[in-house]
């Protein structure tokens, strides 16, 4: 049960939740391909069981080419071979359910692979026609349309449109693809799109899924003329308010037509990724009728620095509080550096992640931990350049490395490479040599390992009375720490300075480094009550 329904919380089963983010070519291979699937995650989940998650989130399991690690769709209603087809799926919805682990699935409505039929359909039936209007299919500017229609670039480097080749061999029209060049963007004014998509809804909900992770969710609308961008350095994978390529209003109406599917399945959940930083506009997503959760990554774009952590706290809870909504946390995903490299790397790297996973774990909210962060691992910065998948590499003229470098797979036993993960002799990206200390079974053996203390601080959230209640109250601390405590009791400490601290009065629950004559050291955080 979750933290909610263990202390008797009438409230949605996801409002206090933990999620675990499994990327599935990473987490486990059960047919010795080198490659995770379904079956691994499967084989697994007595290992998630114990670590104490509600629900796993899975990255994309559908048919796909693989071109952007399955963000590229070829069809929403089968499950990829890759990952062992619609039975392995059913298969492990239904052990995941016999050990009461929700599974929540990524859906992807902003764009389809090129190799999905509709796209194939557009390209053979030409300009105006109504394949053509499921995508944004424009004439380019120019002399003969040379030039695409505007100067959006993609999010992943390089121009936001491809020019096609029409049937008589032509240079014809360009399409918008905000992502890779074979992801072709959905155009939702088409209501054959909208319906289409109530389908996939439907289609997972019937067959057991407890809700989604929706890509992109401030995505999907486009402006009226798709106007110039007035700026258009920004940077990979970066983007903000002002940019006309995402959060236009148009996207909320999209949203409360999922919601109606959503509401005819009331255990169900829709999690929206928004980038969008002004509080009243992200906000927006999770009124009561959009979506029920949206991440708020302010945590995972926040230094270890005290005032900084207590702001992007405060941030987040102002953006959902006005509507409602609960608030979501999380320090890493597959698109952001890992949280150990991110603060400082090494020990002391990973003496902050120790710690701030004490902040996330006693905040108000539902929380997202991404598989490996539970062991502490590193972003893996120097991957041969020959290994490298993320199309970001290419589409930026191998400038950015992209964001391979989080998805390395997990290392489970055994001294070497490829560490338990599979069979074959090398896993689909290299596991460092040296990361035998970190496997599972090396941190099972560890009472002091990072594994050991997600596994007992996700226990005391899940059974201690003193992690409820709505909101939160900060106190006082000495000069580089934050402190703040919830209404059951909890006081949660974080010491970012370079000197242990004294201890606020109570009984320590929880520390993520041994106390030193009563003081809790630097770079550590402790809750007590």
């Amino acid at each position: 049960m979750s933290v909610a329904a263990l202390n008797g919380s009438s409230g949605p089963w996801w409002e206090a939740a933990v999620f675990y983010q499994v990327y599935p070519r990473s987490f486990a291979d059960s047919d010795g391909d080198g490659t995770g699937d379904l079956g691994g995650v499967r084989a697994k989940l007595g290992y998630l069981e114990r670590l104490g998650v509600d629900a796993l989130w899975i990255c994309p399991v559908m048919r796909s080419p693989m071109t952007d690690g399955g963000y590229d769709v070829a069809d929403p209603r089968d499950i990829d071979p890759l990952f062992g087809g619609m039975a392995a799926f059913d298969a492990l919805i239904a052990a995941a359910h016999a050990r009461d682990i929700k599974i929540t699935m990524d859906l992807v409505p902003n764009h389809t692979s090129d190799a999905h039929p509709w796209f194939r359909d557009a390209l053979a039936a030409g300009p105006g026609s109504p394949e053509r209007a499921r995508y944004h299919f424009h004439d380019g500017r120019g002399p003969d349309g040379a030039l695409p229609p505007n100067n959006w670039p993609s999010i992943f480097g390089g121009p936001a449109w491809t020019r096609v080749v029409e049937a008589d061999g032509r240079q014809g029209q360009w399409y918008l693809h905000l992502f890779a060049a074979e992801q072709p963007d959905l155009n939702w004014d088409n209501p054959e799109i909208v319906t289409d998509f109530e389908q996939t809804l439907r289609f997972w909900l019937d067959r057991g899924v407890d809700g989604f992770r929706i890509d992109v969710a401030h995505g999907m609308a486009k402006p009226d003329g798709l106007p110039d961008m007035a700026r258009v350095d920004t940077r990979m994978l970066i983007h903000d308010d002002t940019d006309p390529r995402f959060n236009n209003p148009g996207v909320h109406d999209i949203h409360r037509r999922m919601r109606q599917v959503l509401d005819d399945y009331p255990h169900a959940v829709s999690i929206g990724e928004v980038w969008v930083d002004d509080n009243i506009r992200f906000g927006e997503y999770v009124r009561p009728d959009e979506l029920h959760l949206a991440f708020n990554f302010r945590l995972a774009e926040t230094p270890f620095d005290a005032a900084a952590v207590h702001e992007a706290i405060d941030n987040s809870l102002c953006a959902v509080t006005p509507v409602g909504a609960t608030p979501t946390w999380t320090l890493s995903n597959h698109d952001i550096e890992r949280e150990v490299t991110r603060y400082g790397g090494g020990a002391l790297g990973i003496a902050r992640a120790r710690a701030m996973i004490l902040v996330e774990l006693a905040l108000p909210g539902a929380v997202f931990i991404y598989n490996g962060a539970e062991l502490g691992l590193p972003n893996v910065d120097d991957l041969p350049v020959e290994v490298l998948q993320d199309p970001v590499w290419e589409r930026t003229g191998h400038a950015e490395r992209g964001r391979d470098g989080c998805r390395v797979p997990i290392p489970w036993d055994g001294a070497r490479p490829p560490f338990g993960f599979t069979t074959a002799a090398q896993s689909w990206l290299p596991i460092p040599d040296d990361w035998s200390e970190l496997t599972v079974a090396a941190q099972l053996e560890q009472l002091d390992s990072t594994l050991a203390l997600y596994r007992r601080a996700i226990e005391l959230r899940r059974k201690r009375p003193e992690f409820t209640g709505p909101g939160l109250d900060w106190h006082p601390g000495p000069p580089g720490c934050l402190v703040f405590g919830r209404p059951g009791g909890l006081i949660c400490v974080l010491n970012t300075s370079d000197v242990a601290v004294a201890l606020l009065p109570g009984e320590p629950l929880l520390t993520s480094a041994p106390l030193t004559a009563g003081l809790l050291p630097a770079n550590a955080a402790a809750w007590l009550v």
